[in-house]
């Protein structure tokens, strides 16, 4: 009977596996593979022979080798309980697979070992495997119980981290036990060979390396580094010092393995938010984020034809298809704007506005287009396709179409938000074209924002006949904050306007960020004067380098361009935040408060 340890993330079945192979006396007769490109004859060579003299095979990875699974199922089906040896075993690790065999996950026993939920669970979890005669071995006991503990926290930290969805990390990043225990091996071994201890070796070992190795987003790399150095300083060395926010999360005393585990056991099951960091209206983000995808999932369930009285699916379908088609969007003229609009050396917004129109004209033509098909389908007129098919069931469920959101830009919104903001961005480009370009610009409105940045930047150099490559914005935040408030162009650069905060709000009458508002997850924020200078530096210090992105999701991808299908630019926010406790002497001033804050600006909202 095979047995079948099902992956979850951050638990290692092959460490688990060993330990046990050596408590049964079998740790030196296992053959271990993990599967992948022409790994599969390899691996049924071990099986056979395992079968002939009584030892264990643990084949990882089971679906990374979709080829191989059929083979591995007729090698299992056909057992000869007579023949093979009865010590042999049969041990699989696999992830979620389709290609899985159904008769091998059916007849096995499975495993998981799901990872520990919360601070301190996590924390418990690690401090099973230590001990006083642990300690006692180490060369510097005390500086070593205390960094223990401070890199166990740091894990612990980002494991329940990414509970907040994207406001704790851009992209969810799967960090396994195996980090952690890769850091501590390096503290032993570092804390021997120096005499002081080297806190910015370590840092930038389990930083840069351990834990930066699996993070591939620059803004998710700046938040970990940030964590870690305000936990891996001298500070951490004293008693008093505070790990997080609260009493509880002090650094505990090098005292034995038994207070630490007392020190452990008072802190709360449930942490606040700004144990991580973040604000308290961070437990409702995560609570809506869980709502929303409880909700996905029965849309995605709920049945196709209707069973009971009112409307049929189809008529639903057909009303939602009718309605959008009276939207009446209709392609720019390009011809005639390229007209009124020539290409410019002095003003190349009129090749970003051509563009825009060339953008938005694809997506007019495949959303008329589309609707037209299905309504003849919905009448049988014409062949209901895989298309249509999907594209009724997203306007059923108000979602947008697959179709329409590969022609699109990126967005979150249900479908009747979609359509009204598709809407609006349609007028913003109609009015620059019936009246030129306007005094502010909605940055909302741009389909690829990154040209009209660019476009900025080509005036000015073009303006002042110098390289490019060498302006870079400035920014002002004003004290307006949308279109009507601003008449006036400025002499160089632009203002834009649309963008929403989170994490944080603007405190106007102090001209900086502050503290955001309970219950208030998003705010307006103010227009921008993007001012561009050349040779300009970055402000040592009361700003903040704040990510603007296109939604959301945070996370993006690289483009065909060059650039994130998500990420617009960094602003730099003014910000008088100082921080708290004893960061202040290791973690720079002003950025590290918000950088835990994971605050961010949005072109566009989810609603």
């Amino acid at each position: 009977m095979p047995l079948v340890f099902v992956l979850s993330a951050g638990a290692d079945p092959g460490e688990m596996l060993h330990k046990f192979g050596v408590s049964m006396k079998m740790d030196k007769k296992t053959a271990a593979i993990s599967l992948g490109q022409g790994q599969g004859p390899i691996a049924e060579k071990l099986m056979g022979l395992a079968q002939e003299r009584g030892t264990w095979v643990l084949l990882q990875n089971c679906h990374l080798a979709s080829s191989f699974m059929p083979r591995l199922e007729a090698i299992v089906e056909q057992y000869d309980a007579e023949r093979i040896h009865r010590d042999y075993r049969l041990w699989l690790t696999s992830g979620p697979s389709d290609t899985f065999p159904v008769s091998i996950l059916q007849n096995s026993v499975k495993m998981t070992s799901e990872p520990p939920r919360g601070v301190k669970a996590n924390l418990n979890v690690a401090y099973l495997a230590y001990s006083d005669e642990y300690f006692e071995k180490q060369p510097k006991p005390a500086p070593f119980q205390k960094l223990l503990f401070g890199i166990s926290f740091f894990h612990a930290l980002l494991q329940d981290r990414r509970k907040f969805g994207a406001l704790g990390f851009n992209i969810r990043y799967e960090f396994a036990n195996s980090d952690m225990k890769c850091s501590i091996l390096q503290l032993e071994k570092f804390l021997a060979l120096y005499e002081h201890v080297p806190y910015e070796v370590l840092v930038n070992l389990v930083g840069h390396i351990n834990y930066g190795g699996r993070i591939t987003d620059d803004w998710d790399r700046r938040m970990v580094l940030t964590v870690l150095m305000s936990i891996i300083n001298p500070g951490l060395m004293n008693d008093d010092y505070p790990l997080a926010p609260g009493e509880a999360y002090f650094s505990p005393p090098a005292a034995g393995i038994a207070s630490i585990r007392e020190s452990i056991g008072k802190l709360p099951i449930n942490p606040h938010p700004n144990v991580f960091g973040l604000h308290e209206n961070a437990d409702i983000a995560c609570a809506q984020a869980e709502t929303q995808e409880l909700c996905d999932i029965m849309l995605g369930l709920q049945p196709k034809v209707s069973t009971g009285g009112g409307k049929s699916r189809e008529d639903v379908i057909g009303e939602t298809a009718v309605a959008l088609v009276e939207k009446h969007f209709k392609n720019f003229d390009v011809d005639e704007m390229s007209k009124n609009y020539p290409l410019t050396y002095t003003e190349s917004m009129n090749t970003v506005l051509v563009q825009e129109a060339i953008r938005y004209n694809k997506l007019i033509s495949v959303y008329n287009s589309s609707l037209a098909s299905l309504q003849k389908a919905l009448k049988g007129l014409v062949v209901m396709s895989g298309e249509l098919e999907a594209m009724a069931d997203a306007l059923f469920s108000n979602a947008v179409p697959g179709l329409w959101a590969k022609k699109a830009y990126p967005s979150l919104k249900p479908l009747a938000a979609w359509v009204d903001d598709l809407d609006e961005k349609l007028r913003f480009i109609k009015v620059w074209e019936e009246k030129g370009t306007p005094a502010a610009y909605w940055v909302s409105g741009f389909f690829f924002p990154q040209a009209f940045l660019t476009g900025t930047l080509q005036n000015y150099a073009r303006k002042y006949t110098v390289a490019i490559d060498t302006v870079d914005f400035d920014f002002h935040v004003l004290q307006k904050e949308g279109a009507t408030d601003i008449i006036t162009k400025p002499d160089d650069g632009v203002y834009i306007y649309g963008c929403f905060l989170e994490g944080a709000r603007w405190d106007a009458a102090e001209h900086c960020l502050a503290e955001s508002r309970p219950k208030e997850l998003f705010v307006s924020f103010p227009a921008i004067h993007l001012d561009p200078k050349v040779g300009r530096q970055t402000p040592p210090s009361g700003v903040y380098a704040c990510p603007c992105y296109k939604t959301t999701m945070r996370a993006g991808t690289l483009s065909t361009t060059g650039h994130s299908t998500n990420f617009v630019l960094m602003v730099e926010v003014p910000s008088k935040e100082p921080c708290s406790g004893n960061f202040h002497k290791y973690v720079e001033t002003y950025s590290a408060h918000w950088i835990k804050r994971a605050v961010a600006l949005f072109t566009t909202l989810a609603y």
